[in-house]
């Protein structure tokens, strides 16, 4: 029973899914239930729904259409089992805010408007986030709603970590088509770095690599609680090789592809968003786990493995020099919360830089994974996404209503 009080909903949009959260608006940002939509957009859609403890409260299959029908469907649901539900405020993660945007932001028209301006620069993300936030706001014309950026953790990098070596007038224009460097999943960096002020805020104030790992992959370096450079670039498709996309290519590759092979601008960002990274390498799989359990008889998929811990180790050497050293080291996302192989396999040869693993440690996911040697602290903390939305969007908008649940 979720308890009568105010709640805050909180709307996650990916490429081919949604996820959103109920949470109350006290400071404590305690789950109610949380629900997940997959395959939107294709065959053998799906809709699950758990309470705080993690049972099913419901599964429901359907071919959503698109974002805007899975979160109708999941709406509806609430609204039909929890008709008393108090929802005072919708928080979104929005992928994209581009150059103007550096804080989570009361959505109002005119920031829709430029979120439909941002859109060229996040194709296959924006439009989810867009239909999202118009679905939520037709469903609860009354209710406040916040976008919070991916982009916003990283907004005050070096300016030289920004910037691309192009001709100047492709990033002093216009602030929604400049090309630099954007960086993304600042939300599970913002979440990474609070929980290190909780436990260890002595490490919070240092030297910090985060290596977000996942579907979606990207290193941050964080010093004194900032980010100073990061491996995404202008779209969520640079830097680290992930599931299904490549991180950082040759631009000569790109042009052959258009040139030589007649590619479609269309089918060329398929294949960058779609049929790269584990999934291009392997030829079978863009998860992870399947890939460690086959890859001693499957070369394929060994080099899919390889190729991704070797990038990884890359990205952290560089990454580590731009910080002038290390001193933490956090494990995160689905990947480096979950994958003791790949965690080993990035980290060992490290020594030189202070990083050294206990592999029984390692092997029990436990919090801090470095042997009692090593200079750097290795740690494994877990991301919430969600709930710093569900934050971000009680300090937005919790302070200007005052009848919220005080904290």
């Amino acid at each position: 029973m979720i308890p009568s009080m105010p709640h805050i909903l909180t709307i996650n949009t990916g490429s081919s899914s949604l996820k959103f959260g109920l949470y109350d608006a006290g400071p404590d940002e305690t789950l109610a239930l949380c629900g997940v939509a997959q395959r939107i957009g294709g065959s053998g859609g799906s809709l699950h729904i758990e309470n705080s403890d993690g049972a099913a409260l419901l599964d429901h299959t359907s071919d959503f259409r698109d974002h805007g029908a899975a979160l109708e469907t999941a709406m509806d649901w609430l609204r039909r089992s929890h008709s008393s539900l108090d929802i005072c405020a919708i928080g979104h993660r929005v992928v994209h805010g581009g150059a103007g945007y550096s804080i989570p932001t009361r959505i109002t028209p005119e920031l829709i408007a430029d979120l439909v301006e941002l859109t060229p620069l996040a194709p296959d993300h924006l439009p989810q986030a867009i239909q999202a936030i118009q679905v939520a706001g037709k469903a609860y014309p009354d209710v406040p709603q916040a976008a919070c950026f991916d982009t916003a953790f990283h907004k005050n990098m070096p300016w030289l970590a920004h910037l691309y070596p192009l001709p100047r007038k492709y990033y002093s224009g216009n602030q929604n088509s400049r090309i630099i460097r954007y960086g993304f999943h600042g939300l599970s960096y913002e979440w990474i770095m609070s929980d290190l002020e909780n436990v260890a805020p002595d490490e919070s104030g240092r030297r910090v690599i985060i290596a977000h790992l996942g579907n979606g992959c990207s290193m941050a370096a964080v010093r004194d609680g900032a980010s100073v450079d990061t491996t995404m670039g202008f779209t969520p498709a640079g830097g680290l090789m992930m599931g299904a996309r490549p991180g950082d290519l040759d631009p000569g590759v790109l042009l052959y592809l258009l040139a030589q092979k007649k590619m479609t601008p269309e089918a060329m960002d398929r294949m960058i968003n779609q049929q790269c990274g584990l999934l291009g390498v392997s030829g079978t799989s863009a998860d992870m786990r399947d890939l460690l359990k086959k890859e001693r008889a499957d070369r394929d998929a060994a080099d899919a493995v390889a190729l991704f811990c070797y990038q990884a180790k890359k990205y952290l050497g560089a990454l580590t020099t731009v910080l002038n050293g290390l001193d933490t080291l956090v494990f995160t996302g689905g990947i480096g919360e979950h994958a003791a192989p790949v965690r080993q396999r990035i980290c060992e040869g490290l020594e030189y830089l202070g990083i050294g693993l206990d592999p029984a440690r390692n092997e029990a996911h436990a919090p801090i994974i470095s042997d009692d040697g090593s200079r750097v602290t290795v740690r494994i903390i877990k991301t919430d996404e969600d709930r710093m939305i569900a934050r971000h969007t009680r300090e937005v908008l919790g302070r200007r209503m005052g009848e919220w649940v005080s904290g």
